[in-house]
């Protein structure tokens, strides 16, 4: 069976090409248009959209045009799950880090396991023994620190992440410009690892997956053997939807 996983982001679409369980294809879209020829061409029998930003309504109703099987608009309060959502505002809880989690279950069954997003936020989250999630917390990605200091201070300048995310950042910065990327990049760092240190101590076994457009730069940066996982929202919002359609067919 085909399937097509759409995660809609502020900027981009995200997309995964599934055949069974296997992912054949992942790749970016920017426009409706792009995503239309996607689904022309992969001709999947199910598809499941996902937002953290505008409505699904308007891509769902693209796509339908297009499928003749089941389209589902993944609503974390209210589509059903292989996991337990243990979340006390399920209405509030963004769909990515629910996905994820479900990503996580089906890739560490039995496990406790700690979710890094590092993209535009920066989100860690614990799936509790691989079948509840729990929670977790959300900072400012990398790139939001950089833009913070500039925009609410009067002089300090806007930087980019550096071209080449293994160089080392020295931790004593000696002007303005290394000053900030020590602060925002080393500080980022010293955090994530901070709470690693702090779920270990409370789950020795736990396994900790890494995922998001900055999973580069922490990478090697942080403690304990780390799983990346770049495909982890798609793998998991694929597993929704095949529970989706069980679940119906039942």
């Amino acid at each position: 069976m085909r399937t097509l996983t759409l995660d809609i982001g502020n900027t981009t679409v995200k997309y995964g090409c599934f055949e069974d369980d296997v992912l054949r294809e992942n790749a970016i879209a920017q426009t409706k248009e792009q995503v239309n020829e996607v689904v022309e061409r992969w001709k999947p029998a199910h598809v499941i959209l996902a937002s953290v930003a505008e409505p699904t309504d308007a891509w769902a109703a693209e796509v339908r045009a297009r499928v003749a099987g089941k389209v589902v608009e993944f609503k974390p309060a209210s589509t059903p799950l292989p996991i337990r959502n243990g979340y006390a505002t399920p209405q509030t809880l963004g769909a990515d880090r629910l996905a994820a989690a479900v990503g996580a279950a089906w890739l560490r069954p039995g496990c406790d396991s700690l979710i890094i997003d590092a993209g535009t936020a920066i989100k860690c989250d614990w799936v509790e023994g691989g079948h509840t999630f729990r929670g977790g917390s959300i900072a400012p990605g990398l790139r939001l620190r950089f833009q913070a200091l500039h925009t609410f201070t009067g002089r300090l300048p806007l930087l980019e992440m550096p071209p080449d995310l293994l160089t080392e950042i020295p931790l004593t910065g000696t002007d303005t410009e290394s000053a900030i990327r020590s602060g925002v990049l080393n500080g980022a760092v010293a955090e994530v690892n901070g709470i690693l240190d702090q779920y270990r101590a409370q789950r020795p076994a736990l396994s900790v997956l890494l995922a998001g457009g900055d999973a580069p730069f922490f990478q090697s940066r942080l403690k304990g053997p780390i799983f990346v996982i770049p495909e982890l929202v798609l793998l998991g919002l694929h597993r929704i939807l095949v529970h989706t359609i069980d679940y119906v067919e039942e």
